[in-house]
């Protein structure tokens, strides 16, 4: 819960928790609630998990007022009852809070910006109509933030967004509207950072079907923080949805990737699919390594020092795009989607350092297809830096998602496994997975034989 949330039940507890009789002061704290609520309006946004709070506070703070110069007061049996009403209001926002992306580790502020990209060479194959490809891409850069610089959202247009991912994930499509409340520990268009040595790689991120790219922000804001710059896909169709800066809303196309995965044209749907994905990460390369007047980061970024990630459909996506853009230095893929991939990256391998992680979930579908292709995959790379599994762990749980809430195993967004750890085993590989390949550092954590956490294992 954010600051003025926990304390407008604090005052409401003390309040019903005092002896009788209360002194006039204590009769005053309600009302004192019910104005810390008109400045939680203001400044920290309404949401509605907070109505029954709402109402409590109001109801409390009209019959203490109206009871503060009688002789009466309420009967100890009425307070101990509202009090326990009061636990209750106090809990859904507790166990659904505003969702606080950790602030990263690194030495740099980070900066975010979002960017509208039409690639002409290609054309759009979901929309329906002859038209280029379009998409949107977030970046997450190393900053430095001025004094009205203002905190960036999670995510842009999360009145649209937020609706579409808890339909997707089977919630009633408001049970997400507080998303629209959270900000991450980064600026807004902020200023990129002056480069005191070496220029910052690039690390591409694509996420998976019916993702988002602000999908894994903590990540991107890890890796930033350390002097990467990191660029997250929107995959136009694929993603739960799209929205342009024009207002055009294009959402995810089901028929993309069929729900049927014993589907006999499957395997041509979702290698299409990936194959456009590949292309906006290609397309969106172009972009950030160019002389482009619209492209910020092109005084500041490494052109030689490339890496790509991404999660699921995603991890399909980085592994083809590493496989037929050999700009990719390095690859790592979060429980990779392989049946996408083209036969001759399959076939072939990758020439890049490599590294993969699976979720416990994952492993534990020893019918996957996609596993067996992976193992297929595997022995083909030429430098792999190893593949492990995070026991306790489901698919979502390489996403922001288990930050949501305290609840999230019960929803089915994550495993058993503590959000905050998952958070730290992940992060921790992830950047120094690519401090070793693109800055040639070395990693205790990688030398260590995967050893350093307990709930990690060897991909079997």
């Amino acid at each position: 819960m954010r600051l003025l949330e926990i304390v407008i039940p604090g005052l409401l507890a003390i309040y019903l928790a005092w002896s009788h009789p209360r002194p006039a002061w204590v009769r005053l704290l309600p009302a004192l609630a019910l104005i810390v609520t008109l400045i939680h309006f203001a400044v920290e946004g309404y949401r509605w998990q907070m109505i029954p709070l709402y109402g409590l506070t109001s109801l409390l703070a009209i019959s203490a007022l109206t009871k503060l110069f009688g002789a009466d007061d309420w009967k100890p049996l009425a307070s101990h009852l509202t009090l326990s009403l009061a636990a209750l209001a106090t809990a859904l926002p507790i166990l659904l809070p505003v969702p606080r992306i950790p602030t990263p580790s690194g030495p740099f502020q980070v900066g975010a910006r979002t960017f509208e990209m039409l690639d002409k060479s290609r054309r759009e194959i979901y929309s329906g109509r002859d038209e280029p490809r379009r998409y949107m891409i977030q970046v997450w850069y190393p900053a430095e933030a001025k004094e009205d610089d203002i905190r960036a959202p999670w995510m842009e247009n999360a009145e649209i967004f937020a609706p579409a991912i808890a339909t997707y994930i089977e919630l009633p499509s408001f049970f997400l509207d507080h998303l629209a409340l959270a900000k991450i520990p980064a600026y807004k268009d902020a200023d990129v950072a002056a480069i005191s040595s070496r220029k910052f790689p690039v690390i591409l991120f694509s996420h998976g079907w019916n993702g988002f790219n602000a999908q894994n922000a903590g990540q991107a804001l890890e890796l930033a923080s350390h002097g990467y710059i990191v660029v997250g896909m929107q995959h136009t169709y694929g993603a739960v949805v799209t929205v342009f800066p024009d207002g055009t809303v294009a959402p995810n196309h089901p028929g993309a990737l069929p729900a049927d995965r014993n589907d006999p044209n499957y395997e041509e749907a979702a290698r299409a699919l990936v194959n456009q994905w590949a292309g906006d990460m290609t397309h969106t390369l172009d972009f950030i390594l160019s002389d482009d007047a619209g492209n910020p980061f092109a005084s500041s970024v490494d052109t030689a020092r490339v890496g790509a990630y991404g999660h699921s459909t995603g991890g399909g996506a980085a592994v083809q795009f590493c496989g037929v853009d050999l700009r990719c230095e390095s690859a790592l893929g979060m429980d990779p989607f392989m049946r996408p991939v083209s036969a001759e990256v399959i076939e072939n391998g990758l020439r890049q350092p490599s590294f993969f992680m699976f979720s416990q979930g994952w492993v534990d579908d020893t019918e996957s297809r996609s596993n067996a292709i992976f193992r297929e995959f595997l022995p083909q790379n030429e430098n792999n830096f190893g593949v492990i599994s995070i026991a306790g762990t489901k698919h979502y749980d390489f996403s922001d998602l288990p930050l949501f809430s305290p609840i999230a195993p019960q929803l089915g967004l994550k495993g058993p496994l503590n959000g905050e750890r998952v958070t730290e085993i992940v992060n921790a590989y992830l950047l120094d997975f690519f401090e070793m390949t693109l800055r040639g550092k070395s990693s205790a954590l990688f030398e260590g034989g995967f050893n350093d956490y307990e709930e990690v294992g060897i991909f079997q």
